[in-house]
């Protein structure tokens, strides 16, 4: 039996099929029609325009260029209708046909325009045109494989250094440089230009004057000398994807850098080691065999040649040296490449064996070394696992931000793209595995217990098919990052690279790059103890201080950004600068 709606005016039976084939046919015509009309406004403009040519010097017969222009008009209107076989009482066709037609034609404009639509239309009367949407809206996605593209802002060009003051840095010696320059940060001039049209947006800053002269002194003073040294993978090999792809891309663009490398070790104010932790593991670790020995020897070997092979480890007892790794057995590692760390050394699995099969290093137990104490505090690390209970040391070590790079060639893929805050349907989201001691409590008080707080445990096949991880974070007000088996997370830059404000839980933890940024102004931070009440906080926030934070989400973005090219103010130059930064927070100025 035919629905009423699939009946045709006439009162004859129409089959889905005969619908179905009216409808796409005259979609086809629609769009030649379109078409031909494009061309047409085209031809005539052309011809309207040499014709304009033509008779600029000559004297216009009126009649005749009215009669033309009538003529042309004419054609425009009539030449389509009979060149196409379109029926202009197709609005007296069945309503499902019409409908369909409608669809299609919206689909096909959204597609040329490479718009999302937010549901597919479909019929509730017929199931051939349920499945057809379907198939349609299936082939769209697959076609276009959505990808949000950043919109890469460039930073304003260096200023100009005076050919005097030129001259005058090239007298001074290293440390006459960076004396020069400690001093020139604290008598920083006001930034008066911190406006929406700055590239430097100031409430992210905790000081945007004393940041954007301490950043001018680097690049006009700042030389780093890159150790030769040592052989891959471990050396000068970076890996660039994965979740410790930060150490890599430093070393990656450090290496390839021109503006601040110099080949001549005497005039460096910076010295970097140029290892990789993921790569030493990989290289020296036997798995499960829970044996650091063979590690540990390695680097205290290399250090130990360092500083017999060159004078400048000992000339500062390695205070102007630094490294960069991302790995959670750092600190082991920047015990013996620092020559330095007196610490002390848990060998032992930091985690119930179901969550976790490999060691880890905590600030108790007994293996203790007392050898060069005096070196202890001197050295500059940048750590993703920047945890003040496990020996770093805030305002000389760098808290480095951990970035989960998937594709190496598209470090900026999926940036971006966050939807309106009147259309994201989701409170809080967090999806990961359980381990650490932080994700089990979380887990426990808001799995499945609100619909606005989407708490999951690894995302499964079910919930990512209607929505990815990726979607979930741009569809969310706020983020939870809280720790894993360290206090950094790759959801801390994840939130920010996807436009929603973090929500931070991981106590003694010192924020990526917090020399320089005001993280209160851009993310929320939650004390552990207070996991239960994490809704009633975040609900607790005004709606005009929340919009403010995402503002400045958006604007501290470009900070934590990979550029395969590096731009000024990029994650590359602020690494850079908080390491220069910190290193001018060692030096002590005279009395007189």
């Amino acid at each position: 039996m035919i629905p009423e709606n699939q009946r045709h005016p006439t009162g004859q039976e129409q089959s889905p099929a005969l619908i179905q084939n009216s409808g796409q046919g005259k979609f086809e015509e629609i769009i030649i029609y379109d078409e031909l009309r494009k061309q047409l406004e085209h031809v005539s403009l052309a011809l309207f325009k040499e014709l304009i040519r033509r008779l600029a010097w000559h004297k216009i017969d009126w009649r005749k260029l009215f009669l033309a222009g009538a003529v042309m008009s004419i054609a425009g209107i009539t030449l389509p209708t009979f060149l196409l076989a379109y029926h202009h009482n197709s609005r007296f066709e069945s309503p499902n046909a019409t409908m369909h037609l409608s669809k299609n034609l919206t689909e096909a404009r959204l597609d040329k325009s490479h718009l999302v639509t937010s549901a597919p239309f479909v019929s509730l009367n017929s199931s051939i045109e349920a499945k057809e949407s379907a198939r349609v809206l299936r082939m769209r996605q697959n076609r276009r494989k959505t990808i949000d593209v950043l919109k890469v802002v460039h930073p304003p060009p260096r200023r100009s250094v005076p050919r005097h003051l030129q001259r005058y840095l090239q007298s001074l010696s290293s440390h006459e440089a960076l004396l020069y320059a400690k001093r020139e940060i604290e008598h920083a001039p006001l930034v008066e230009n911190v406006g929406n049209d700055s590239y430097l947006y100031a409430p992210v800053f905790r000081n945007i004057s004393i940041f954007k002269r301490s950043y001018e002194l680097m690049e006009m003073i700042l030389k780093v000398y890159i150790y030769r040294d040592g052989k891959k993978p471990i050396f000068h090999q970076p890996r660039l994807n994965g979740i410790y792809a930060s150490e890599g891309w430093f070393m990656k663009l450090m290496e390839a850098n021109r503006e601040f490398v110099t080949k001549e070790p005497e005039k460096a104010h910076l010295f970097y080691l140029p290892y990789s932790s993921r790569q030493l593991e990989l290289a020296l670790y036997v798995r499960n065999s829970h044996n650091l020995r063979p590690l540990s020897k390695f680097l205290r070997d290399y250090v130990n040649m360092i500083a017999s092979k060159y004078p400048f480890w000992n000339r500062t007892h390695g205070s102007d040296h630094f490294l960069v790794a991302c790995h959670d057995w750092v600190q082991l590692s920047a015990f013996f490449f620092n020559h330095l760390l007196n610490m002390v050394i848990v060998w032992a699995v930091g985690a119930p064996a179901k969550q976790r099969t490999e060691p880890r290093l905590w600030c108790s137990g007994p293996f203790i070394t007392t050898e060069h104490v005096e070196l202890k505090d001197n050295a500059i690390k940048a750590l993703c696992n920047a945890d003040l209970k496990e020996n770093f040391v805030a305002g000389k070590d760098v808290s480095l931000p951990e970035t989960a790079i998937r594709i190496a060639s598209k470090p900026l893929r999926n940036i971006g793209g966050g939807i309106r805050v009147s259309q994201r349907p989701i409170l809080a989201f967090f999806a990961g595995k359980m381990h650490g001691r932080v994700r089990p409590k979380l887990l426990k008080h808001w799995l499945n217990k609100d619909a606005d707080m989407r708490i999951y445990g690894p995302l499964s096949r079910r919930v990512s098919k209607n929505m990815s991880y990726v979607r979930h974070m741009k569809s969310s007000k706020y983020c939870i990052c809280p720790m894993g088996y360290e206090v950094n997370s790759p959801r801390l830059v994840e939130a920010i690279y996807y436009e929603c404000v973090p929500v931070i839980i991981a106590d003694n933890f010192v924020l990526p790059l917090s020399e320089v940024l005001e993280w209160k102004a851009f993310s929320v931070t939650v004390a552990e103890i207070d996991i239960p009440k994490l809704k009633e906080i975040l609900l607790a926030i005004p709606l005009k201080r929340y919009l403010q934070m995402l503002m400045n989400v958006k604007m501290v973005q470009k900070h934590f950004l990979w550029n395969p090219n590096p731009m000024r103010y990029d994650l590359f130059h602020m690494i850079l600068h908080s390491i220069w930064y910190n290193r001018l927070n060692q030096i002590q100025i005279p009395q007189s």
